[in-house]
């Protein structure tokens, strides 16, 4: 059982590589996080930063080609080290312990089977369920996310459903057996905006009716901004920046996560040209050597190439990699 101040997952010194051919490239190194009891944690960057490949790490639920993680590596979810699990016992420990809201419904949901045949199965892998008995739970977990008509939608394909209905049947999915962990990867990317509204409160309902702890995967600030209580900024398979919500919005500390938030739009400046961070992210076949941010950094200096910076503590919940943290310039960057 989750004790005291133990964090519910704990993730630490995870690193992984990925074969290609005959060559090992390295996705994520040394990542370490915590999420606790409870609580909302932000996973935040741009596209190819490594977040939904650390996502899919909890769930052991990576590609063929990925490599054995570093020995030193561990995934801790409520006392059990899932890198420890076999195959088999990862397949009844998801669902039930951790599961997760992909990112795409429509790829995610079979399309030739019925809502019921999908839903169903959750209880009747996990539960000695008759049947009927299941067919009943899977109608009460839609309408626990505000589905109208469960019964009706348990007769339907996916292809029959909106994108906001076919999002809310994979929460359903995902939250029906109450797992301590839920991770939910760009949930509302594809959604309007009003529909990402309503399923923002509905996984806040769910953390406060059951007190689970999710770790939302996106590169949206607005939604960490609402929704989030901890925020983790990865770049380049590695995490550059991580603290409390108030933290990253009001002292963001590393250029990276600075060039972030000063990308974002604001409604009194219509005139102003908007802010964006030169280049893209390299590909993990061409990670740069020391801070992996530096080719893209306008305050990077020689010294940035040598090695990669170690974290510096900038007050209790809040730490960051950059060796000219201290640097006014730098923490006054907005």
């Amino acid at each position: 059982m989750n004790k005291g101040d133990t964090p519910l997952l704990q993730v630490r010194n995870f690193s992984l590589n990925f074969k290609i051919e005959k060559t090992e490239i390295n996705v994520l190194e040394d990542i370490s996080f915590d999420v606790q009891e409870g609580q909302i944690v932000g996973l935040v960057g741009e596209s190819g930063c490594g977040k939904s490949v650390t996502s899919l790490a909890c769930m052991r639920l990576l590609p063929q080609n990925a490599m054995p993680p570093a020995p030193h590596s561990e995934i801790v979810l409520d006392g059990d080290d899932l890198l420890k699990k076999t195959n088999k016992e990862m397949i009844h420990y998801r669902g039930k312990h951790v599961s997760m809201i992909f990112q795409e419904p429509m790829t995610s949901l079979n399309p030739v089977y019925s809502i019921a045949s999908q839903l169903t199965e959750m209880f009747k892998l996990h539960t000695d369920m008759t049947k009927k008995e299941a067919f009943d739970a899977a109608v009460k977990s839609l309408a626990d996310v505000a589905i109208p008509n469960p019964e009706k939608v348990m007769r339907q394909f996916p292809h029959e459903l909106s994108g906001g209905m076919r999002q809310r049947v994979m929460i359903a999915m995902a939250t029906s057996l109450n797992p301590k962990l839920l991770i939910a990867d760009e949930p509302t990317t594809a959604l309007d905006v009003t529909i990402q509204a309503q399923i923002l409160d509905l996984l806040c309902d769910l953390k406060n009716k059951h007190n689970t702890s999710i770790l939302l995967i996106t590169h949206d600030l607005g939604v960490v901004a609402e929704v989030c209580e901890y925020v983790i900024v990865m770049y380049a398979g590695h995490i550059v920046e991580e603290g409390s919500v108030y933290d990253i919005f009001e002292n963001p500390s590393h250029p990276y996560t600075i060039g972030l938030l000063k990308s974002l739009p604001e409604l009194n400046e219509k005139e102003s040209r908007l802010y964006n961070i030169k280049g893209s992210v390299p590909t993990p076949t061409d990670f740069p050597q020391g801070c992996r941010f530096a080719p893209r950094c306008e305050y990077s200096t020689s010294a940035c190439t040598v090695e990669v910076p170690r974290f510096t503590v900038i007050n209790e919940t809040q730490k960051a990699r950059c060796i000219r943290l201290g640097a006014e310039h730098i923490i006054n960057g907005r």
